[in-house]
């Protein structure tokens, strides 16, 4: 690949958060990758898993994400069987044995994005997020499960996707949010198949809320061609996702998948048109504090000419420390923003 002759809006807000820009081919291209029996990762991020689709550096998938439940499970809630997926009934059924697992999320992937060596960054560009069924489920368990009756089924929560709200109680409306809970690479090949379900360096299940259309992912690669897979789809959640579950649901989603040289990455990190995000994860969640904090330290000391001493200053008095999730067992996340209107 040639480096691209010209420097986009996007270039330039790279090289100021301390990304080269990427190498691009010709003109990027758009590849649809529904979730089917032969396109997903059924609970896991593994080095070893065959890719299901690959891309070049700048392309977009158009990719179908499923929620994270069974056809019977959805039934017993009160799903109507005609408004069960059919993708989901096959995958649910043909998807079996050593093919699941360990983790319970239907991924959609692996995608190997050409030019993606370890040492690389892959950034993830969320374009848009679609809505394509009218129903998601919450469930109770999570981090105070003392408080669930566990006479009450599973809750299914219609979705007003013209208003996008939903009225998860009589009177309550919940503005609709959409994004990906689970964005990630493949992980160290020694590691082995490891489970969707608590995040790490290779980011998977950050159930991270900011990570909403319009925003951007940044992910170490470990793996050569990046392995990335989606899936987890969620219409809102609260920092926390104390249940365990947000409103879970099925998404349609453009992302353009960018591979990025010469500036590696310790943790995922994100962006979003207000803020800078730095991520940390850990099953202790001081330890999760400490890295999500020290990684915002240490991104704006490179690339805003503070000092150590100054940009913990300023995260003090300006940047906001959030809980991500405490429910992806056994690891918990912490998140820290800081606002990008402060730097004139």
């Amino acid at each position: 690949m040639r480096p691209d002759a010209r420097i986009t809006l996007l270039g330039l807000t790279l090289m100021a958060g301390g990304l080269a820009p990427a190498l691009t081919a010709q003109a990027p291209r758009t590849h649809r990758l529904e979730a089917t029996p032969t396109t997903v990762a059924y609970g896991y991020y593994w080095a070893d898993a065959a890719p299901v689709l690959r891309v070049a550096s700048g392309d977009v998938i158009d990719v179908d994400t499923l929620l994270t439940n069974t056809p019977a499970g959805l039934e017993r809630a009160g799903v109507a069987p005609d408004k069960v997926q059919p993708s989901l009934r096959r995958i649910v059924t043909e998807v079996t044995g050593d093919r699941r697992g360990p983790g319970g999320h239907i991924l959609t992937g692996p995608v190997y994005v050409e030019g993606a060596q370890p040492g690389d960054v892959l950034e993830v560009h969320v374009e848009s997020i679609d809505l394509p069924i009218d129903y998601g489920y919450n469930g109770c368990s999570g981090f105070l499960p003392e408080n669930c009756d566990r006479s009450v089924p599973t809750k299914i929560v219609p979705l007003d996707r013209a208003a996008m709200t939903a009225e998860f109680f009589p009177g309550i409306v919940v503005p609709l949010k959409p994004f990906f809970g689970s964005m990630g690479v493949a992980p160290p090949a020694a590691v082995g198949r490891v489970s969707s379900n608590p995040p790490s360096r290779f980011a998977g299940n950050m159930d991270n809320r900011e990570l909403i259309a319009g925003s951007t992912l940044f992910i170490p690669v470990f793996v050569p061609g990046a392995l990335f897979a989606v899936g987890d789809g969620h219409a809102a959640q609260g920092d926390g996702e104390v249940s365990q579950t947000a409103i879970e649901t099925s998404l349609r989603g453009r992302l353009r998948l960018t591979v990025r040289k010469g500036e590696p990455l310790n943790w995922p990190r994100a962006e979003t048109p207000t803020d800078y995000i730095s991520m940390g994860a850990d099953p202790d969640l001081t330890v999760a504090t400490r890295i999500a904090i020290q990684e915002m330290v240490d991104f704006l000391a490179r690339t805003r000419r503070l000092t150590k001493h100054q940009a913990y200053q300023l995260v003090s008095v300006a940047g906001h420390v959030a809980v991500t999730q405490l429910v992806d067992k056994p690891t918990m996340g912490v998140h820290v923003k800081v606002p990008k209107s402060l730097f004139r």
